[in-house]
C-alpha cells in the first residue's frame, strides 16, 4: 500500500557482516565517484550511524542526516549507504529482483542531498541504512557497524516535473478539431445501477493507477472518466470503444465553461505509437479544483494545446487536439438527465482499455529524466 512521502520508520539493526561491495554504482549528488576496487581493512572502532532522519523527499532525492558519537568522528572520510527498494510480498517471485544502490559519499556536513533518478522513482518505499568509513593510504577502509534499517517512500512529481511532461506534450499535441459533446462509454448494467441506487447521479470515484507512476492523481484524485475525441471525416465520437457498448453523451458546455477550471494530469503511452493525455476538468472552488490547484499546472481554457472552450458570436466553441487521445476527469457527480444513453453501432474494443495500463518507461516521447 502506498504511504505518503515523509513517513519514515525505523525497521532492525543489520549486522556488520553486511558490508559494502568493491564497485558500487554513481553515487549520491555529494560524491559522484564509484567506490574503487579497494579491500576493506578489519573493523575498527569508528562513530556508528544513530537516529537516521529522512527529510525534503522528492520523487527522485532526499535528504538523510543521523546522529553519531563524538569519538574517532574526526577519523571519517566517507559515508556508505545501502539504498534498497522495499521487497513487494505481492511480486512476482520469478521476476529478477531489482538491484540494491551501495552509495559512496564524502564525509561533508549533514543533512546531505541524495539525489538520483537513475535509482529513485516515485512514491516507492526504499530502505536504508549507513555505515561511517575511513579510507587508509593504502586505499583500504575501515568501517563501522551498519546502522538501523530505516524505511521511507519518495513523493509524487511535483507541478515542476507535470510541467516538464506538459512541455513534451504540446509539442505532439497536432492541430484542433471541433467538437459538441463529451462522452462515457459502460456496460448497460452500470446506467442501470446509477439510476436504481444514485438517485439517477454519476457519482465521482478514485482514478486507477494507469499512467505514470509518479502521478499525484493515481488512487488519489476523485472523478468521472469523458472522453471527447472525434473522428476526423465525421467531426463526431467514434463508435469503437473499449469500455462498454453504451455510451451517456453530454454537452461540453454542461462540464467545460467558465464556471469550471482546466488541469493537466499526465501524458504517457502503453508501448504503442498513440500517446494518451490526462486533464481535469473541476468547477471552481469545488473539492476536486482545490485538490489540483495544490498539485497539477492549470491551463488557460481559451488558449492551451489540448482543450479549449471559447465564445464565438455569443455561442460556446470546443476544440480538441487531434493527434493525442484525451482522458478527462470531471470531478463532480453527473446526473444523467443531463445527456442521453444509447447504444453505440461499432465494436467494444477491449485492447484499447488504459484501466490500470502501465506507462512504457523506454518511450522518449512521454518521459522525463526524473523516475518514471
Amino acid at each position: 500500500m502506498y504511504k505518503p512521502p515523509g513517513e519514515v520508520r525505523v525497521v532492525r539493526p543489520v549486522t556488520a557482516e553486511h558490508l559494502f561491495p568493491e564497485v558500487s554504482p554513481p553515487a549520491c549528488e555529494i560524491d559522484g565517484n564509484k567506490s574503487q576496487d579497494s579491500g576493506i581493512a578489519e573493523m575498527e572502532e569508528l562513530p556508528v550511524p544513530h537516529n537516521i532522519k529522512i527529510s525534503n523527499i522528492t520523487c527522485d532525492s532526499f535528504k538523510i542526516s543521523w546522529d553519531m558519537d563524538s569519538k574517532s568522528k574526526d577519523r571519517i572520510t566517507h559515508y556508505f549507504i545501502d539504498l534498497n527498494k522495499k521487497e513487494n510480498k505481492n511480486s512476482n517471485k520469478f521476476k529478477h529482483k531489482d538491484v540494491p544502490t551501495k552509495l559512496v559519499a564524502k564525509a561533508v556536513p549533514l543533512p546531505m542531498t541524495v539525489r538520483g533518478h537513475w535509482f529513485l522513482s516515485p512514491r516507492t518505499e526504499y530502505t536504508v541504512a549507513v555505515q561511517t568509513a575511513s579510507k587508509q593510504v593504502d586505499g583500504d577502509y575501515v568501517v563501522s557497524e551498519w546502522s538501523e534499517i530505516i524505511e521511507f517512500c519518495t513523493a509524487d512529481y511535483s507541478k515542476v516535473h507535470l510541467t516538464q511532461l506538459l512541455e513534451k506534450a504540446e509539442v505532439i499535441a497536432g492541430r484542433m478539431l471541433k467538437l459538441s459533446v463529451f462522452y462515457r462509454n459502460q456496460h448497460k448494467e452500470y446506467f442501470d445501477y446509477i439510476r436504481e441506487h444514485h438517485g439517477n447521479a454519476m457519482q465521482p470515484s478514485v482514478k486507477d493507477n494507469s499512467g505514470s507512476h509518479g502521478s499525484p492523481i493515481s488512487g488519489k484524485l476523485e472523478g468521472i472518466f469523458f472522453s471527447c475525441n472525434t473522428e476526423f471525416n465525421t467531426g463526431k465520437p467514434p463508435q469503437d470503444s473499449p469500455y462498454g457498448r453504451y455510451r451517456y453523451e453530454i454537452a461540453a458546455e454542461k462540464l467545460f465553461n467558465p464556471n469550471t477550471n482546466l488541469y493537466f494530469g499526465d501524458f504517457y503511452c502503453m508501448y504503442t505509437a498513440y500517446h494518451y493525455v490526462i486533464l481535469v476538468i473541476a468547477p471552481v472552488g469545488s473539492p476536486g479544483d482545490e485538490f489540483c490547484k495544490q498539485r497539477l499546472p492549470q491551463l488557460n481554457i481559451k488558449d492551451n494545446k489540448f482543450l479549449t472552450c471559447d465564445e464565438e458570436d455569443g455561442v460556446m466553441v470546443y476544440h480538441h487536439a487531434q493527434d493525442v487521445i484525451l482522458e478527462v476527469i470531471y470531478t463532480d457527480p453527473v446526473d444523467l438527465s443531463l445527456g442521453t444513453v444509447a447504444e453505440i453501432t461499432g465494436h467494444q474494443l477491449m485492447s484499447l482499455s488504459t484501466a490500470n495500463a502501465k506507462k512504457d518507461p523506454s518511450c522518449k516521447t512521454c518521459n522525463i529524466s526524473v523516475g518514471r
